[in-house]
């Protein structure tokens, strides 16, 4: 192993030709690194591995293809985010850690969602007792939900920059309706998603999962978001026939086309499920690419570590991406690589 960078004192550069090299090497790194061996239950000092942007256990260390490429020779070391700021306190739980900022977080979109909770029973109650002839394209609930969430994101600073806002601007005056794709490597990439998108009505793909998460389940349900099961191919088949009903109804449609968080932090090849929705319905897609997301709240924290603006958190639009006259193939492409183009250097595949 050789000694760490002098760009990047914690890096430590992989050698060797084969998988299990690059394994053994993240191994023994994590041992020697100070904090590496994990906190107990409750303890106040962070470890160093979740207050990095990304460190990788053996078995992920092994199919990362940075790692990979590493230890094949074509790169040198595995490329690393900025640290976040430091956490002077934090308490780590099975459940996952927190720290005062996240305390502060937790609190308050309790709070707030108890008040989320209300209106949301209210449009409940509202579809039922009407029979969902008021308000069929559930624009309500989405109201409820933004309301929610911007408040949160004010109060605590959380916002995103987002750049080139223009394109929406423009978009929006025209009374388009488009599919939002972006990248996907933390909880907060959802909310970074919907402040940008503003006050429309939009609908979002989202895992069966989440419906037993408390409110924000009762939210993707009462507001109609598509909800797909990953490992059910008759709901898949479903999702996509309520999401090209929602665009040919002038609805936004938001995903995340990874299918799941990145481990890695760098984009992860695409599933083609939103590109036919769009293509079907004949939307152009607008691609988003979130940046610093992670750093805000990494992996294995309950809440965000610090506030956006900190890090910053961005958001980048970029131009329309049309779906006429073009194969799905060529879509992807053409999406995949704006939203890599918007995306710092440890967030990009390995080519």
């Amino acid at each position: 192993m050789h000694p760490p960078s002098p760009r990047n004192p914690r890096a430590v550069p992989l050698v060797g030709r084969r998988r299990w090299h690059a394994t053994l090497a993240l191994t023994v790194a994590a041992a020697l690194h100070p904090g590496g061996g994990g906190a107990a239950a409750f303890s106040l000092r962070p470890p160093l591995e979740q207050t990095r942007r990304r460190t990788l256990s053996p078995r992920a260390a092994a199919d990362d293809p940075a790692v990979l490429a590493v230890a094949a020779g074509s790169a040198t070391e595995l490329p690393t985010a900025p640290d976040p700021p430091r956490r002077r306190f934090a308490i780590h739980t099975p459940a996952g850690s927190f720290n005062l900022f996240g305390l502060y977080f937790g609190c308050l979109s309790v709070g707030l969602g108890a008040v989320w909770g209300v209106a949301l029973t209210a449009c409940s109650l509202l579809y039922r007792l009407t029979g969902g002839r008021v308000d069929r394209a559930r624009r309500i609930p989405v109201f409820c939900s933004h309301m929610w969430g911007t408040l949160l994101m004010l109060l605590t600073g959380s916002m995103p920059v987002v750049e080139n806002r223009e394109i929406l601007t423009d978009f929006y005056k025209a009374n388009g309706t488009a599919m939002f794709i972006a990248n996907h490597n933390s909880w907060m990439d959802i909310p970074f998603l919907c402040s940008t998108i503003g006050w429309r009505n939009y609908k979002i793909v989202a895992k069966k999962e989440l419906l037993k998460v408390p409110i924000l389940g009762s939210a993707v349900a009462i507001a109609g978001n598509v909800v797909v099961d990953r490992r059910d191919r008759r709901s898949q088949i479903q999702t996509l026939r309520s999401g090209i009903k929602w665009l040919n109804d002038g609805v936004h449609l938001c995903t995340f086309p990874e299918g799941t968080r990145s481990k890695t932090g760098r984009l992860n090849p695409f599933k083609r499920g939103a590109f036919k929705m769009a293509q079907s319905a004949d939307v152009p897609i607008i691609p988003l690419s979130i940046v610093g997301s992670a750093e805000v709240m990494p992996l294995g924290w309950m809440f965000p570590v610090v506030r956006s603006r900190a890090v910053p958190g961005r958001v980048v639009v970029h131009q329309p991406v049309s779906t006429t006259n073009k194969t799905e193939s060529e879509i992807v492409v053409e999406v995949r690589e704006s939203i890599i183009s918007g995306l710092p250097e440890h967030q990009r595949p390995i080519p």
